[in-house]
């Protein structure tokens, strides 16, 4: 896929990089993501992926926006309240880059539908906010082979970690077992400041077009914990199970880089 005359004035900051070349930036004008939840996470991954260039973004969100949501949820605003946070993404995506193809899927992603909405996908995003659905998203990419950068964020604290299957560590490589119901407090319970959220989903983000442009590796079979109290960083090396039942099996033919 070739760059236009727009491109090259566009994403100008982007290809004086000495990283970064025209192929990288038409790798992600080629690319296909589907990013898992348009809150707090989602809001910073969808503006900086749709700001960077790639070209297809499925966002799937079945919520509607509350006004608790606004200070931590950049892309929806005041007037957005009662309107699905997929829609309501789509509105500014399309203003801010209207060359990136943006498309909501407003329904809940459950085990039934994650193969179908992730198949033909380059690459997943979750910024879901429940353990279930982690599972759910990490188990339906390592049956596909889809590389995917997962993300969470309570508090203070945050993590990311990027996810190519058949090669690096899975999601449930590194947490085996979902956390029993009510051990962890939910957003709603313990509550998350905003930039917190920012950092966090700042980093799925950039990991995210490691994993896209191949222009820099990706931190494989690591986990990046945040600590916004003293703005300390943790990288944590994790590795695959060969018990793993999400990945184990999953052939190395599969990847897709």
């Amino acid at each position: 896929m070739t760059l236009s005359d727009a491109d090259l004035e566009r994403y100008s900051r982007q290809l004086v990089l000495p990283e970064w070349s025209g192929a990288a930036q038409a790798r992600l004008k080629a690319a296909s993501v589907i990013v898992v939840g348009a809150g707090a996470l989602g809001s910073p991954v969808l503006a900086y992926l749709a700001g960077a260039g790639v070209g297809r973004i499925g966002i799937v969100d079945d919520d509607v926006v509350e006004p608790s949501n606004l200070p931590r949820q950049p892309l929806h605003f005041t007037p957005d309240e009662g309107k699905n946070k997929a829609v309501s993404a789509l509105a500014k995506l399309g203003l801010m880059n209207p060359d990136v193809l943006v498309e909501p899927y407003p329904a809940r992603l459950e085990d039934f539908n994650a193969e179908a909405i992730f198949t033909g996908a380059d690459l997943v995003l979750d910024c879901s906010d429940t353990f279930a659905t982690r599972y759910v998203v990490n188990d339906a990419c390592c049956a596909l082979g889809v590389p995917l950068v997962e993300a969470g964020v309570l508090g203070f604290d945050g993590l990311v970690m990027a996810i190519r299957p058949g090669e690096s560590a899975c999601y449930r490589c590194a947490f085996p077992v979902e956390p029993a119901e009510g051990s962890v407090p939910s957003c709603r319970e313990a509550g998350v400041l905003g930039p917190v959220a920012g950092i966090v989903g700042s980093i799925q983000a950039l990991e995210a077009l490691k994993l896209l442009s191949d222009a820099v590796p990706p931190l494989l079979d690591r986990i990046v914990q945040i600590d916004a109290r003293t703005l300390e960083q943790t990288i944590v090396a994790t590795s695959r199970r060969p018990d793993c039942p999400a990945c184990a099996r999953v052939p190395a033919a599969t990847q897709s880089h």
